[in-house]
Formats: structure tokens, sequence, C-alpha cells
């Protein structure tokens, strides 16, 4: 048969009105003998209040800023029939357990800048530690310390200086989290349950902690620039702040490769050339990524897995039935990438329209948010700048990106002799985890024998 207790403050010392800096747990939390329930704090040294037995929270009665003393009693749990106490107190529906006596936290108030005794201890740790010394009645067995594999990857030194509790520092241990980089958002910074729940979340979804700073990587140094001469900080644009965290997160989530190949533009250039003119007259400017992208289409449909994504648990891949080309544009705001949906169902002269309309939203910031969103693959033109070669990053959930560079007349060997030919630098980026290096080169190379075959670029879509 269940029972109900009360939770009773231990012995605390010589200290008195305590203050209870964070509540761990809520009614209706199931929680082990020991388990930590709220976290107090003296003008010395914090510590948690544990779970008597193994049970239900029914209620806590304080909260953040409440203060307590020795035998005050804060809140009733229901226990197991065979958990109450049965040889010395006769067991009831409300009996009073005290708790185990509380070993205070190797750490001062306020972090490691906080007082401390010669010996480099916490001043008060010693005083209530030498008051928790076990009674004559046997003290609940501890949990056995974390295994070698559990804390491998956790920074001991880092755990010494964090400004936590026990709990917030066991539950870092078990998920392998350095409190190092967790940022506290509890009283006087401190670090709290939800700070660390919230790193982990942050490093499953990819966003880094801090600026220039990898998930769970070691950060990079902290400088005072000013200290060698005059400085002017500028803020990050709006568009700056969204993509940098995605670009991070793609580039430390993906296995990033760069296949590097040449494609001969030179008959599509003079096909272009010819066209241009009467294409002007009917108001389409057409570029050469009209006809990058068209051939970019060809290459996708012989190769859907380029145009695929790795499903959410990584045991399959989502092959999409659609072709929507996304493109870079650079702005003043910062990089934006529109998407021209269906380009599968489009001819060049169309998707040049569509370039020129989508292009000149995004100069003027005017794009929305479907123009944004849904594309399968992507394309970064640098060709009007220029560059040899580059390594564009994967736009995930898209599992390769295509970088164009700067065409030029290179002397390419026919079988008989050296002739000019205006060649096109193209750079595949890929996922290394759904696409490999031979379907890459193989995918580079059909999608440059599109390029040299105009005509075909050309044909309308039936």
């Amino acid at each position: 048969m269940a029972q109900t207790i009360d939770i009773v403050v231990p012995d605390l010392g010589d200290f008195e009105n305590v203050e209870v800096i964070e509540v761990i747990v809520s009614g209706g939390d199931r929680v082990a003998r020991e388990d930590g329930l709220v976290t107090i704090e003296t003008d010395k040294a914090s510590m948690d209040i544990p779970a008597p037995e193994d049970g239900v929270i029914e209620k806590l009665t304080v909260g953040v800023g409440d203060t307590v003393s020795t035998g005050d009693v804060i809140g009733q749990m229901t226990i197991a029939a065979e958990a109450a106490p049965t040889d010395e107190e006769p067991a009831a529906d409300q009996t009073r357990v005290e708790l185990p006596r509380v070993a205070a936290a190797a750490e001062p108030v306020g972090g490691p800048s906080g007082p401390k005794e010669p010996g480099g201890g916490p001043s008060g740790a010693k005083e209530i530690a030498a008051k928790a010394a076990p009674t004559a009645k046997a003290a609940p067995t501890a949990k056995a310390a974390p295994t070698a594999e559990a804390t491998a990857t956790v920074d001991e030194a880092g755990f010494a200086k964090a400004h936590a509790s026990p709990s917030v520092r066991k539950l870092a241990r078990e998920l392998g989290v350095d409190l190092t980089q967790v940022k506290g958002t509890g009283l006087k910074q401190r670090i709290v349950h939800d700070d660390v729940k919230g790193f982990v979340k942050a490093i499953m979804t990819g966003q880094a902690a801090g600026p220039g700073a990898g998930a769970a990587l070691p950060q990079t140094p902290v400088v005072d620039f000013a200290k060698f001469g005059e400085i002017d900080v500028q803020p990050l644009t709006r568009i700056q702040k969204i993509s940098g965290p995605r670009l991070q997160a793609s580039w430390i989530n993906l296995p990033h490769v760069t296949q590097h190949d040449l494609a001969d533009i030179t008959a599509l250039e003079n096909k272009r050339q010819e066209l241009k003119g009467p294409a002007k007259e009917r108001g389409i400017s057409l570029t050469p990524l009209a006809f990058i992208m068209k051939a970019c289409v060809a290459a996708l449909q012989q190769f859907p897995r380029v145009n695929a994504s790795l499903s959410a648990d990584g045991e399959g891949l989502v092959y999409k039935k659609y072709i929507h080309l996304g493109f870079a544009a650079d702005t003043e705001q910062g990089l934006m990438v529109p998407v021209i949906r269906d380009a599968d169902q489009k001819d060049v002269y169309e998707i040049a329209v569509e370039l020129g309309e989508l292009s000149k939203l995004a100069r003027e910031g005017k794009l929305k948010a479907a123009q944004l969103q849904g594309a399968t693959f992507t394309i970064s033109s640098l060709g009007g700048i220029g560059g040899t070669a580059f390594t564009p990053i994967v736009n995930a959930p898209e599992v390769a990106i295509l970088g164009v560079s700067r065409s030029s007349m290179q002397p390419v060997w026919n079988g008989s002799e050296f002739e000019p030919r205006l060649m096109l630098p193209l750079s595949f980026s890929y996922d290394h985890r759904v696409i490999d290096g031979a379907q890459a080169v193989r995918f580079t190379t059909f999608l440059g024998q599109q390029l040299a075959d105009v005509s075909g670029l050309l044909q309308a879509i039936p």
C-alpha cells in the first residue's frame, strides 16, 4: 500500500533561512532516492536536497526565492509501502521522514570567483560536511558513480569552475556536456537543468553554442582588438544572423567533399550571344545562369540521388519527384537563396524570366517566405565576379550544391592540336553519406556534356 510522507529539510548545521535557488522537480514527477528535488544556497556553498525514497512527488510547497531551515517541510511524496519505515517508527498515512544529511557542493557561491580557503576549497563546505557525518542509523546506499565511458567526454577542470548544483553536474556528466560551454540563466548566472537540456537540444538541432564555435567544439580565442588600434564594430544583418548558424550547422554535420571540373561552353556562349538581342526585345535577360540551370535539370533527372535528401532517422533517402532550383543571390543585406519551382517544367526563356524577377525582389528585400523554401538543389554562381574554384557549403537538407566560377579561354587538345575553348569551372560539393566520389564525377561529367549540347538545352518543354 502506498503512503504519503513529508519531505523534510535535513540538518543544515548553523545555517538558517537558506534561500532556494532552483526547483528541480514538480508535482507528479517520479524520482529515485537521492535524486535532487530543490537546490539551496548558503553564503558559503550550494547543495541539493535529495528525495528520501523512490516515489512520486505529490507537491512542493517552496519556490525559487523562498527560504528554508532545518526541519522545514517542503512538500509531500508518495512511496511504496515496503519503502516506508517499519522497525523504529510506526507506519502511518502521514509520516515525517528525515532526509539524509546533505553534503555541500564543492564550490563557493558565485562560482569560481567566490571566497575560498587557502587550501582552495569553499570555506563553508568543510563545516557542513563535518555536521553531515553519518548517524547511528545507516545512510542510504549511494548510487554507483558514472562509468569511465559515461564521463570520458567531460572536462573535469571545467566542472570545477562551473557555477552549478550537484544535480546539474550529475545531469551534465550523464549527457557528456562540457559545462564551460553552457550559459547559465539562473540566479547569479547559475547553470540550471534547463540550461543543460537546452544546450543538448541546440547541438542536436545544429545550433552552435556561441559565435565562431562549433557545437561541442573548443571555442576560438576571444581577442580585445581595441588593444592594437582603432576599431569599428558593425552589427550583422538580420539575414546574416539567420544564415550563419545554418551554414555552420551544415558544415559541422555533413561530411563535405567538393568535386572540381571544367565544362566546355564555347558553343553555348556563341548561341547565347546570338539569342541575347532578340530575347532582350522581349524583355528577357538571357544570362548564362539560365542555361546552367537548364543543364542541371537534365543532370538531376539522370542522377535522382542528387535531388534527394537523407531521411530524418538517417535510415533512408527521400526521393523527390519535383525539381525546385535555388540560386544564391548577392544582396546588400547578405546572401539569399530564392527558389525557382518546377524548373523541370520550364524552358530556358521561362527560367531566365523568373531568374530576373526573383533577383529583383531579393535586392529589394521583397521576397515572400514561399519563394525561399523547398529547394531540392542549389546553384551558387560567382561567374560575374571572378574566381577559378571554391568549395560551396551544402544547403541542408539538400545533399549537394553546384558552385560556378568565371569562365575563361583555355587551350584544349582536340587530338591533333590545341584550340581555344571557353571553359567553365564547376565546383560540386556533396554530402558524402549520400553521394560517393564516383557518382559525383559522373554527375559533373554529364553536366558538362549537357552544357556543350546547346541545342538540347533550347528544346521546348513537351
